[in-house]
């Protein structure tokens, strides 16, 4: 399935009909069974409905780096963002990808 910025937005854990993503590299992960992570009030949860591939190349939950830009990371930040990605791999299904 393809998602724009806009579509994934819908899927942030707000409405409790739909699943919850999060995008990593333009690829879209179904963490509804992170609920408790991702969902409203989770620790996570300013990720849900977006890529959230620069903050978590930098560890960050600041709003401002809740994007998919990778410009300007270092080599570490996008090993950091590779580790992530493997994680989600092992424990989220993939659902699709985000589109331009």
């Amino acid at each position: 399935m393809e998602f724009t910025a806009a579509q994934l937005s819908q899927f942030d854990g707000t409405d409790p009909s739909k699943p919850i993503y999060v995008a990593i590299k333009g690829r879209v992960f179904d963490v509804s069974s992170g609920n408790s992570f991702y969902g409203p009030g989770g620790s996570y949860a300013m990720f849900a409905g977006k890529d959230a591939s620069r903050a978590l190349a930098k560890m960050s939950k600041n709003d401002e780096d809740v994007i998919p830009s990778l410009d300007g990371l270092s080599d570490k930040e996008i090993g950091v963002l590779a580790d992530w990605e493997k994680k989600f791999e092992a424990k989220y299904p993939v659902v699709g990808r985000v589109v331009s």
